[in-house]
């Protein structure tokens, strides 16, 4: 079936903050293409959160990785990427460095591994501030970086400014990565796993910092996790990944209130609930397809408790509208759905 007949209906027609189509990612192996991402579509607007959530290699980061051009130069990049109505895809190297971390900017998986060991954290905040913005003094730099952990809520952010990075626990390194990002004022932030490999108590606090930067300066975020629980009370509209295409996308109350996907349902019912004792807890039967080797008809058939003769034969087109709509031959969403 054609990318057109899978692709979403259309959203706001108002112009869009971040606008991805028909993105697709593929990396040649022994001269065979092998696709990592086969379809993203999706729509953010001023001051919206958006959640993309799937399992480790659905295809979330390296999509978003290579929408910003961020790809490695084995990969192949096809579709559209537009930030404010301007197409990134193809935009020349330069051109698109001084977007990054200016008007875009990105929080990445490990804090550890993406800030470097041997500079002060004072001295990687004020890098990125002058590196945008050549004009501004190394003592306003510095003021601007003793703000700025202030502002994501790290005690006593004079004297943490000339400490290393090892100094500091899991959760400060991740709000050191969150006001380095947020440094520039950007537009759009793409939060990576922002959680990942935190105790809970941890993971709301990050969550609160995202959450109150995000009303504060009004930004455009995309939420990547695997952890559909991680973005309730928090983001606006969440689209669903399964090997690497979108297959649900809805508001965040439609997704918990009526899941449409079975793979939608089934991460949902994999959310323990703390309030059951002795739960037993509910995980999706199988493991997503590798590279290269993907079945015929819908992705998702070889694991979908539902599935029928027609999954196993012809991918399923999207049903719904621009509000709610599924990629499963069985979707509760009946086209053209106002409801």
């Amino acid at each position: 079936m054609s990318a057109a007949v899978k692709t979403p209906p259309a959203a706001d027609p108002a112009t869009p903050l971040f606008e991805v189509r028909h993105l697709r990612v593929s990396f040649e192996r022994a001269g065979v293409a092998l696709e990592a991402v086969r379809g993203i579509d999706l729509t953010l607007h001023h001051g919206e959160v958006l959640g993309l959530v799937g399992e480790s290699g659905s295809g979330k980061s390296v999509g978003m990785l290579a929408a910003l051009g961020l790809q490695p130069e084995t990969a192949r990049v096809r579709g559209s990427v537009k930030f404010k109505g301007r197409e990134l895809v193809g935009l020349p190297r330069r051109e698109m460095r001084a977007l990054r971390g200016s008007r875009i900017a990105m929080i990445f998986q490990d804090p550890l591994s993406s800030l470097n060991p041997v500079m002060t954290v004072g001295a990687q905040i004020v890098e990125v501030l002058r590196l945008h913005n050549t004009a501004l003094s190394a003592k306003a730099a510095l003021e601007r970086a003793e703000e700025l952990l202030s502002l994501v809520a790290i005690p006593q952010p004079d004297r943490r400014l000339r400490q290393y990075p090892h100094e500091f626990s899991g959760g400060m390194r991740q709000r050191v990565m969150i006001a380095m990002a947020v440094a520039n004022d950007p537009d759009l932030l793409i939060a990576d796993e922002p959680t990942t490999a935190l105790d809970v108590t941890v993971q709301a606090q990050i969550m609160e910092v995202l959450e109150g930067l995000q009303a504060r300066l009004n930004l455009g975020v995309i939420l990547i996790t695997h952890d559909l629980g991680v973005l309730a009370g928090h983001a606006d509209r969440v689209a669903v990944m399964y090997a690497g295409e979108i297959v649900e996308q809805a508001g965040i109350d439609d997704i918990f209130a009526r899941p449409s996907h079975p793979y939608t349902r089934g991460l949902i019912e994999s959310i323990p609930d703390m309030a059951v004792e002795r739960e037993r807890l509910f995980s999706i039967d199988g493991t997503p397809p590798p590279l290269g080797r993907l079945p015929g008809g819908c992705a998702f058939h070889p694991r979908c408790p539902q599935r029928q003769v027609v999954c196993t034969a012809t991918a399923p087109a999207f049903h719904g509208d621009a509000r709610h709509n599924a990629a499963c031959h069985f979707a509760d969403l009946p086209d053209g759905d106002t409801a």
